[in-house]
């Protein structure tokens, strides 16, 4: 009996479906982790404080992915990388969502005066919050409808992928003791990325010589 020949969408290599099948598995892995943990009593002392801190950091993780798309693509000149960015953002979201849905129902139990006093009156909630909101139009507009339907203002609403992140890396350097460094490599990551979109700005605006 002959082999089934392996089907692709139109217009996908064999390799970019590939990536898509590894990134899919790679990215659901954490929440499969966190699964497996709870079902066998692994999350430690304080549950809820290793479900955040573990969504929360894959979100982190995942922001970063979607913004090494473009160096990567950049770099090595396949053109296909950037369709796999927006299934990393949507794992991005879909992480932030779970960690803003520990947060509101296992860690506060739907107590909206005491939640918005936390948005209010501490730093790191206010702007760990902030960075979900801006996060729920670009999932929301993630489609390639949306794409069409918006036109310019896409690109113009999807510049907050940038500012996401930096208030990732402010979330958890408030969050953690002082003198933890754990928040220092994401810091990191987040500049160089932010870094390599100005310097390429910047000479997308330099003269042309002459």
């Amino acid at each position: 009996m002959s082999a089934t020949p392996v089907t692709r969408r139109p217009g996908v290599s064999l390799g970019l479906q590939a990536l898509r099948i590894a990134l899919w598995i790679a990215c659901l892995l954490p929440l499969a982790r966190l699964v497996w943990l709870g079902f066998n009593n692994g999350l430690g002392a304080n549950p809820i404080e290793f479900i955040s801190r573990s969504t929360g950091t894959w979100t982190l993780v995942l922001l970063l992915a979607t913004l090494c798309v473009t160096p990567l693509r950049q770099l090595n000149s396949w053109t296909e990388l950037v369709r796999v960015r927006r299934l990393l953002g949507l794992f991005a979201f879909f992480y932030a969502s779970l960690h803003f849905l520990n947060w509101i129902a296992v860690d506060q139990f739907f107590d909206w005066p005491a939640m918005l006093k936390d948005i209010v009156k501490r730093p790191f909630v206010t702007v760990g919050f902030a960075g979900f909101v801006l996060l729920l139009p670009l999932a929301l507009t993630s489609t390639d409808a949306a794409r069409r339907r918006l036109k310019r203002n896409w690109a113009r609403l999807h510049t907050l992928v940038y500012v996401v992140p930096v208030l990732g890396v402010l979330h958890y350097w408030w969050l953690v003791k002082k003198g933890v460094q754990t928040p220092l490599p994401y810091t990191v990551a987040v500049a160089v990325l932010l870094g390599w979109r100005v310097l390429a700005w910047l000479r997308a605006r330099r003269p042309a010589a002459v």
